[in-house]
């Protein structure tokens, strides 16, 4: 029996270093990409940011976002902040930081959401009964959006529906949204959370 365990043992181990020499591995979970780019949130102008740099006190502040995208940061000055992430913020801080700190640990939160009041907006187009252009507000989702729309016509598809999101650098996706689903079944598997500069477009249904 302890021969018959060993044999078998022996066998696994050369068929895992097998594997490991034709290049074989497990293959990555997949990401539902649409859930990533509804998680990432962009700083607007008038955003409140709280910068922390980690022992280092007098380096931590909390500034708001100017009218130019830009914020001032103690010893280093100029950041832009307009269109990034608050991890990105904190990279560039850091990177330059690195001239005066050694090994700088830094932190950006964002503390209060303002831009959407003037600046990021969330718009309704197509088959609804008032297209809008509707200041962006924290927790806001596409059926939130489309019923401040007045809702759907008797001529739309909303199966079709569409959620469109530019990424910063100039780049537009489209994201399935099935909005007869979420009206009609409250399935809101796809009553994604809205972005500022989200654009969601319900098509007419084919005669």
């Amino acid at each position: 029996m302890k021969i018959l365990r060993h044999l078998l043992l022996l066998c696994l181990i050369l068929t895992l270093a097998a594997c490991a020499s034709n290049g074989i591995t497990t293959p990555p979970p997949k990401i539902d990409p649409a859930t990533q780019a509804v998680d990432t949130y962009r700083i607007g102008v008038d955003d409140q940011l709280q910068i922390t740099v980690w022992q280092n006190p007098d380096l931590s502040t909390s500034v708001p976002v100017r009218p130019d995208g830009k914020i001032t940061a103690p010893l280093i000055g100029d950041v832009m902040a307009g269109g990034k992430t608050p991890e990105e913020v904190a990279a560039e801080i850091k990177d330059k930081l690195k001239a005066y700190v050694r090994d700088p640990q830094v932190a950006v939160i964002l503390t209060a959401l303002r831009s959407h009041e003037y600046l990021s907006r969330v718009r309704v187009t197509g088959a609804v009964r008032t297209p809008v252009s509707l200041p962006y507000r924290q927790g806001m989702t596409v059926l939130d959006a489309v019923l401040a729309a007045g809702g759907t016509t008797e001529f739309a598809a909303p199966d079709r529906t569409e959620l469109y999101r530019e990424d910063g650098k100039g780049v537009t996706t489209p994201y399935a949204v099935r909005l007869d689903k979420v009206l009609q079944q409250g399935d809101l598997a796809t009553n994604y959370p809205v972005q500022p500069g989200d654009v969601i477009t319900v098509p007419l249904r084919a005669f």
